[in-house]
Parts: structure tokens; sequence; C-alpha cells
């Protein structure tokens, strides 16, 4: 549950964020009668990803056996995936996102074209609600429908009270700290999904385990027991992990380490360029 919370949390702060630069931009220009259509774009990008989860959860459960196990490896390795991408994503252009909505939104509102305005709202939003629904759906996996439904729930419920102090300056949140912390949080979370995906496809036989089980702390910590439970949700945890886990585990820290200093010396460049 604390798991989906956090990401609901994480995930849901960052569209409101987004949608309160927005209507900022709507503020600036003067024409906050066209927030209707912001707030439409953001309710269909809502809906939307409420489908897409509900879609993927019951996909998730009309597979049994072998191929339940392949399902939920898969899912499990592509939201990994996308988590990285999104803290990679959020170091990179976290400083010009706020700059190129504003341009939208100037844009749009020029043209007095409220539709443009309903899909810059709603491309906005869709992002992180998928990306919700694919992460909550891997850590359902771990946790259980109804323990994840009820962490997203009240992260979601904790969102629009930050929000609404946030935006009526009733509070002051150092954004860029929240994000740090957070994404370090969401590293630790992703490395889990690799892990558990290559149990299951150990489980499946499309890996081999070649250790079965490199070590056993279950009996000091079972990975069925509550805090085994949320660490298993939130970092991977497995009392008995095979080599293969291991070695994923590790791995994925130096393959996100190599991808930082490609990322970091490539944006130099480009920097050096530009000046």
């Amino acid at each position: 549950m604390l798991a989906s919370f956090f990401l609901a949390f994480r995930e849901g702060l960052e569209a409101a964020l987004i949608i309160g630069v927005i209507l900022g931009a709507l503020k600036k220009t003067e024409r906050s009668k066209s927030q209707p259509s912001i707030w439409m774009g953001m309710g269909a990008a809502v809906l939307v990803s409420i489908i897409s989860g509900v879609l993927l959860n019951w996909l998730g459960a009309s597979f049994e056996g072998r191929a339940e196990e392949i399902f939920e490896g898969t899912a499990m390795i592509l939201a990994a995936l996308i988590l990285t991408w999104v803290i990679q994503w959020m170091q990179s252009q976290s400083r010009s996102v706020g700059k190129k909505l504003e341009s939208e939104v100037q844009q749009a509102v020029l043209k007095d074209n409220n539709l443009a305005l309903f899909f810059v709202a709603f491309l906005a939003v869709i992002r992180e609600g998928i990306e919700l629904a694919l992460f909550l759906t891997a850590a359902a996996m771990n946790a259980g429908s109804r323990q994840m439904l009820l962490g997203a729930a009240m992260g979601l419920a904790a969102v629009i009270v930050v929000a609404v102090l946030l935006f009526n300056s009733l509070v002051r949140l150092n954004i860029s700290a929240f994000f740090r912390v957070t994404s370090v949080i969401l590293i630790l979370f992703a490395a889990g999904l690799v892990a558990h995906s290559v149990h299951e496809f150990n489980e499946a036989g499309l890996i081999p385990s070649v250790i079965e089980h490199v070590w056993d702390i279950n009996h000091l910590l079972d990975e069925d027991s509550p805090v085994g439970l949320l660490l298993k949700t939130l970092l991977g945890y497995n009392g008995n992990p095979s080599l293969t886990e291991v070695i994923s585990y590790g791995l994925y820290f130096v393959v996100l380490w190599l991808l930082s200093v490609f990322l970091g010396r490539r944006e130099s460049k480009a920097a050096g360029v530009t000046a």
C-alpha cells in the first residue's frame, strides 16, 4: 500500500504542478475564461488513465500459470524502463518544461483555439496517468489489487490537499528537493522491479536461475511478513533470490550510472555548441 501511495502521490503531484503552470500561463494572458478547456482536457486524461489501469489489471488477471509469469515479468521490466526514462527526463528537462507549456498555451490563446488548450492539458496529464497505471499494475503484482487501490486513492487524495495548499500559497514546498528525494526512491523501486521481473522469468523458464537460492534469510525476515511485503514492493526484496536476480539488481545501477554519464556528456556538448 505504501508503494502505491508514494507512486500516486509523486505522479499526481507532478500532474498537478503541470496544470498549475498551464493555468498560470492562462492568467498571464488574461484568458481565464478558457479554463474549462483545461479542466476538460485534464478530466479526459484522468478518465483514459483509469481505463488503461483497469484494462492492464484485467489483462493480467486473465493469464494463468506460465503465461501469467511471463506477463508479470514483462509488465515489471516495462515499468522499470519507463520509470528510468522518467527519472532521466526529469533531470534533463524539468527546467524547460514550464517555459515550453507556457509557449504552447500562448500560441493557443493567440489563435483563440480552445481545442488546442484542451490537448495541451490532455497530453501533459496523460503521460503521468499512463505511467501511473503501469506502475500501479506492477506494484499490485507484489501487494495485491485491494492494497494497491487503497494506497493509490490515499496518494491522490493527498495530492489534492497539497495542491490546494500550494496554489493558495498556504504552504511552501521545495519542488526541486522533493523530486530529487523521490527520484532516489523511484530508482530503488525500479531496481526492485527489474529483479522481480527476472524472478518471474526464472519461474517461467525463460531465464536460468544458475543458482536457485544464493542465500535464504526468510527465517530472519520473511518476504511474506508485513515488513517483508513492504520491502518487496518498494525495493524488490526477496529472502531467497536466485543468482540472476542478484546480478540483475546490481546491473541495473551500473546501467543507470552509465546512462547518466552518457546523457550528462551529451548535454555538456550541446551546451558548448549553443554557447
